[in-house]
């Protein structure tokens, strides 16, 4: 098998894009959607892989690149696995998780006044590889964990400042990067890929 030695990361999300980098191997040619200028495509999918592969294939398919796409999100339990897929979507249009984090505190209120004794989560990864010729390849990372009854911490982005996975105290967003990045769904995800890098 040709290890991939160039990739495009298919991303608009900047924390993402550095999260991934960091994963990647360092001799491998990374691109940013930056350099193209291309727009998400509508994520139609029932399922982070779904999505996933929508966005890997659709910037594969415009810039003629093998892409790497991630689609990722939080699961709780309490509400029926939401936000789920559409974990970034209730940030709003500008990516507010602020407004994110209230509406989830918020849902969860609603459901039961002292969620903190039912307050189990998940984030969810999956990446998919696209290469311009069809070939794919998708993988899933799972971290479980509980969610924090208020923000804590500045570091990561997303739902990381409420997130405190299984056998830690800390949130992800108060972890050192190095330890989050070791340990979470999107690290998880990227160990069932990494053989097709260098």
């Amino acid at each position: 098998m040709k290890k991939i030695e160039e990739i495009l990361i298919g991303t608009n999300n900047p924390g993402k894009y550095k999260e991934i980098c960091t994963l990647l191997p360092k001799k491998t040619k990374k691109h940013s959607l930056n350099e193209f200028k291309i727009l998400t495509p509508k994520e139609t999918g029932k399922s982070f892989k779904e999505n996933s592969f929508i966005k890997a294939s659709y910037f594969s398919k415009k810039t003629n690149l093998i892409c790497l796409s991630d689609d990722s999100g939080l699961e709780i339990d309490l509400l029926d696995g939401a936000p789920g897929i559409y974990s970034s979507r209730w940030s709003g249009k500008k990516n507010n998780f602020d407004l994110a984090i209230k509406k989830i505190f918020k849902e969860m209120d609603k459901k039961k006044k002292d969620w903190i004794k039912v307050n189990n989560a998940r984030f969810v990864c999956c990446i998919t590889l696209y290469w311009p010729n069809g070939k794919n390849f998708s993988s899933q990372g799972i971290i479980n964990g509980k969610i924090s009854p208020r923000k804590k911490g500045i570091n990561g982005f997303g739902y990381d400042p409420i997130f405190i996975p299984n056998g830690y105290k800390n949130t992800f967003g108060e972890m050192d990067i190095k330890l989050k990045m070791s340990i979470d769904h999107r690290f998880k995800s990227f160990k069932k890929i990494k053989n097709f890098f260098t």
